[in-house]
C-alpha cells in the first residue's frame, strides 16, 4: 500500500482532501460529527411530535381516530345547555353547514347564516330567519339556540354520531348526525 507524504508541519493532512492512510477520503471530518449532533438534538423533538395520543389510551397505541367532518352533514339539534340548564330541542330542529353557509331550523323558524369552519372551531354570523309564530316553548328554545350559535367562535367536537358545539362560557349545543333512514 502506498502512502502519500505530507509536510511535517501539517498535523492533519486528511483535512485537505488527501487520502487518509486507511484509504478513505475525509474532506469534511466534522460533517459526521455535525450529523450525529443534529440527530441527537432532533430525536427528542421527533419523539415529542409523535408521542401524543392518536385516539388511543396511551402514546404510541395503534388506534387512530379519524375526525368526522362537521360540514356536509345534517345535524339534528338534541338540546342546548346554557348556564347549566338543559333545554330539549323541539322536533325538526337541525343545522347543516356547507360551503361557508349554514342552514337549518331553530325549532320553529328556518335560518341561514355564514359559517366559517377552521379545524375544530366554527363561527356563525349574519344569521337570518323566517318570522313564523309558534308556541311559547318552541319560541323560547329558538331564542336560546340562536343566541348560543351566535355566541362567537364555538368549539366543535365530533364523537361518533354526536357533535357538541361549545361556547367560551361552557354553554353547549348537542347535535346528532342524521342517518339515511331519518
Amino acid at each position: 500500500m502506498s502512502r502519500q507524504s505530507h509536510a511535517p508541519t501539517d498535523p492533519h493532512p486528511h483535512l485537505h482532501g488527501d487520502t487518509h492512510p486507511h484509504g478513505d477520503t475525509r474532506r469534511h471530518p466534522y460533517r459526521r460529527r455535525t450529523a450525529l449532533t443534529a440527530a441527537v438534538l432532533l430525536l427528542p423533538l421527533a419523539a415529542a411530535c409523535g408521542g401524543g395520543k392518536a385516539g388511543g389510551e396511551r402514546p404510541g397505541s395503534a388506534e387512530v381516530r379519524v375526525e368526522q367532518p362537521v360540514t356536509g352533514v345534517r345535524w339534528n339539534v338534541e338540546s342546548v345547555t346554557v348556564g347549566g340548564a338543559v333545554q330539549e330541542a323541539p322536533a325538526g330542529a337541525y343545522v347543516e353547514v356547507e360551503d361557508g353557509r349554514a342552514t337549518g331550523d331553530y325549532g320553529c323558524n328556518h335560518f341561514t347564516a355564514k359559517a366559517a369552519v377552521q379545524g375544530d372551531r366554527v363561527r356563525f354570523s349574519d344569521a337570518r330567519s323566517t318570522r313564523m309564530a309558534c308556541g311559547k316553548q318552541p319560541m323560547a328554545f329558538e331564542r336560546t339556540l340562536a343566541a348560543t350559535l351566535a355566541d362567537g367562535t364555538l368549539t366543535a367536537e365530533v364523537d361518533g354520531a354526536t357533535l357538541t358545539l361549545g361556547t367560551a362560557d361552557g354553554d353547549q349545543v348537542r347535535l346528532t348526525r342524521t342517518t339515511a333512514s331519518d
